[in-house]
């Protein structure tokens, strides 16, 4: 995915694309004067996490010993990673949060770098980075290439302009997207979904239904308001997230496909077995749902963390 990711904190570029890219300063390209950087919940569940030193064992040594650890980050909307005072700032959000909590229980710190939503899992299997976060969404896929922590249950889900009629409900088949224009991310699991099935509404006796990509979320969302799509494609908790903001003026229209979403490391990392034990230490003591009740989140709760789970059918 998920998503998306733009490096922005402007109320209209709350639609995760699973794609970040671009830089801005309170508002993005496209996003109408006056809208407002979406602040952050004060409440830091984060805060009273301690090291737990039997799940910091599983570390491997030399990381223990440099007691840091690379992390590439896509970071650009709410609820799960966005910059809400500019970028420069602090970012804030679910993904923020419950990496900086599984930092705490493994004892070490974070070097966030923040990476556009495409580079990170080929940057994975360089070395660049140790882990990357940025609502990837575990697809079979990418678990050829990629190793996966889950933290969360997430998806893929469908908007529309506030007021519009071309979609009244929620989707459930891409046929019910025929004939209509679909904005998404760049490198998604969205992007990857429609070019997959473009052959349903040809099979269906329907005109195609055609995708446009990009790679700024603004970009998207400023395509829907002026109708050059007519529906974006993207997160299941973002695209929620945004359409209980009035100044976005979107509509969710509800899940199409669930997703379970976890931190990235490259194929064989000896960090996967550290991750998902501090993400289970983190559920087990109720920081996990302090996190998720912060962001309002908590519907995307997991039971316990899985290492590659296979994808959802």
């Amino acid at each position: 995915m998920n998503r998306t990711r733009l490096r922005s904190a402007a109320v209209l570029v709350l639609l995760p694309a699973l794609a970040l890219t671009a830089c801005g300063s309170g508002t993005t390209p496209g996003t109408p004067a006056g809208a407002q950087a979406s602040p952050a919940p004060t409440d830091d569940p984060v805060a009273a996490v301690r090291t737990v030193d039997s799940v910091a064992a599983l570390l491997p040594a030399d990381v223990r010993e440099s007691g840091t650890l690379r992390i590439g980050s896509s970071v650009g909307f709410p609820p799960g990673a966005y910059y809400p005072d500019g970028p420069g700032k602090a970012p804030a959000g679910q993904d923020i949060d419950i990496a900086d909590a599984v930092a705490k229980v493994l004892g070490v710190k974070l070097d966030r770098q923040d990476a556009s939503f495409e580079t990170i899992l080929p940057a994975l299997g360089s070395g660049k980075y140790d882990v990357g976060t940025g609502n990837f969404g575990v697809t079979t896929q990418r678990l050829k290439t990629v190793d996966f922590v889950t933290y969360i249950n997430d998806g893929q889900g469908f908007a529309v302009k506030k007021g519009s009629t071309t979609l009244k409900k929620k989707v459930t088949d891409l046929t019910e997207l025929c004939g209509l224009t679909i904005g998404t991310g760049a490198g998604t699991t969205f992007e990857t979904t429609l070019a997959a099935q473009k052959g349903v509404c040809a099979k269906a006796g329907k005109k195609p239904y055609e995708v446009k990509v990009y790679s700024e979320n603004g970009a998207t969302l400023t395509a829907l308001q002026q109708g050059r799509i007519d529906v974006i494609m993207s997160t299941i908790n973002g695209l929620r997230y945004q359409a209980a903001q009035p100044a976005a003026r979107t509509t969710f229209l509800g899940e199409y496909h669930r997703l379970d979403v976890g931190f990235a490391f490259r194929k064989g990392s000896p960090l996967t077995k550290a991750f998902r034990a501090a993400v289970n230490e983190l559920i087990k003591d109720g920081t996990y749902a302090r996190i998720l009740a912060k962001w309002g989140t908590g519907a995307s709760a997991i039971d316990a963390s899985r290492i590659n789970p296979p994808e959802h059918r």
